[in-house]
């Protein structure tokens, strides 16, 4: 009998949407999504490595953490990774592989430095000179429809769940309707945000119809049986106290998987995974011996029930968004530990986009709450991560235990916090300044 041919795959994601989807529960009809997830495994608590887009995309991309893989910052202004031979795409193209990319990468200054073999469309509007006119789901459709001799990687990334939202549509999609919308925890119930969360709904509703798509064009042309879907978001909500934060509003990510391998029976899995274990387990699947840079872990033990767990910790760091905020956290299934870095006594406010929701929060005062450089949570009693138990003499152990987490997760990867407190961004890059207001606010180049 012929050896089976290693499977298709496609990394299906999107910005900046969390966990905000029907699948996990939430009032936001995505039903592309919840027959994806009927039919696969649904990861509940799923996370990234990094809140902010280009950390973490390289880090899915690579199976490596951000500061690992050299990515601390954000593409499009100037940083990038040590070595694109990390990428994923490198190493299934030398394992007979044909790789394509689709949308959003967001990875390098120049999206054609990666090493895709082919790009069938990169939409993106952080790199609109490098942007074509084709739709990114068309283009992945027509590739669909072709004869293929090789198994494929395709990266769709999807830019529609990034503002500016577009319009809610609450005439034909009742959901939509502001004043029946619910914000995001831990957000406040008021008119701004509601009207910030039905546009939210909208986006959302024009991901799911994308995925639908393309799932609609695995199907007809025979290729879903093969093909491992992978479908993700790259970190939280572009709503304030969400992305750029680690605490689980910005971290915590939607992940669905479908395909061979035992993806398969409408499973829900409550074990911690990371968005780094992505690449790992294609590798897997493909046969493929993980290369010794990946720090990701396979997660086909895990759903084929070989064991109950891959990970008791997950890890976490930002450096870069719009400007410097270096912080790192370790999570366990009960407790976050959170330390800051920047000495800072105010609120990095370039780092939160400019939106309604951000305005009513300055407006009440926000600027006035307390910026903690090292925090414990209980997330059993304290699921939000409002109430910081560092200096709880009754958490002590616990806090002794979580700092030494840390600490061997960043001694064990090298992590440049450790040589000198601080990450430079590299010649050329555009950061912010933490003390303005907005990252619309004029911007300094690093020399």
């Amino acid at each position: 009998m012929a050896a089976r041919r290693p499977p298709n795959v496609i990394f299906m994601h999107s910005h900046n949407t969390g966990r905000f989807v029907q699948p996990y529960g939430h009032a936001v009809p995505t039903p592309n999504m919840q027959r994806l997830a009927e039919e696969g495994v649904l990861f509940r608590q799923a996370f990234c490595t990094a809140p902010t887009c280009s950390p973490s995309r390289a880090s899915f991309l690579s199976g490596m953490y951000p500061h690992s893989c050299g990515m601390f910052g954000l593409g499009h202004r100037g940083f990038k990774m040590t070595d694109y031979k990390h990428h994923v795409v490198h190493t299934l193209k030398q394992n007979g592989y044909h790789t394509a990319l689709a949308g959003v990468e967001h990875t390098a200054p120049d999206v054609t430095a990666v090493g895709y073999e082919q790009l069938l469309s990169t939409e993106d509007t952080n790199y609109p000179e490098l942007s074509d006119t084709q739709d990114p789901v068309e283009a992945v459709s027509e590739f669909l429809a072709q004869e293929h001799t090789k198994p494929f990687f395709i990266s769709l990334g999807l830019n529609v769940t990034h503002r500016p939202f577009p319009a809610p549509d609450p005439a034909n999609h009742p959901a939509e309707d502001e004043r029946y919308c619910t914000p995001p925890p831990p957000l406040p119930d008021a008119p701004e945000i509601r009207a910030d969360m039905a546009a939210f709904k909208a986006s959302a509703r024009e991901m799911d119809e994308s995925y639908g798509a393309v799932l609609d064009a695995l199907e007809v042309n025979g290729l879903a049986d093969n093909t491992l879907v992978c479908c993700f978001t790259d970190h939280g909500l572009q709503f304030p106290r969400h992305m750029s934060n680690l605490e689980d509003p910005g971290i915590a990510v939607y992940m669905i998987v479908r395909g061979p391998g035992g993806f398969t029976g409408g499973q829900a899995i409550d074990e911690m995974v990371s968005l780094m274990d992505l690449v790992p387990t294609v590798y897997d699947l493909a046969g493929i011996t993980k290369p010794p840079f990946v720090e990701g872990v396979s997660l086909q033990p895990l759903v084929t029930g070989e064991c109950d767990s891959v990970r008791d910790a997950i890890f976490a760091e930002s450096n870069y968004h719009a400007a410097y905020e270096p912080m790192r956290c370790a999570r366990t299934a009960r407790h976050k530990y959170i330390r800051r870095y920047d000495n800072r006594d105010r609120l990095n406010l370039p780092n939160v986009d400019d939106t309604n929701s951000k305005k009513f929060l300055l407006d009440e005062g926000w600027r006035e709450q307390a910026h903690d450089q090292e925090m414990l949570f209980d997330l059993i009693f304290d699921p939000y991560e409002t109430n910081n138990l560092i200096n709880f003499p009754m958490m002590q152990e616990v806090v002794e235990d979580m700092r030494d987490r840390l600490d061997q997760w960043m001694h064990e990867t090298d992590d440049p916090l450790l040589k000198d407190g601080t990450v430079p961004a590299p010649s050329g890059a555009i950061v912010n300044d933490p003390d303005s207001d907005s990252p619309n606010d004029p911007v300094i180049a690093v020399p």
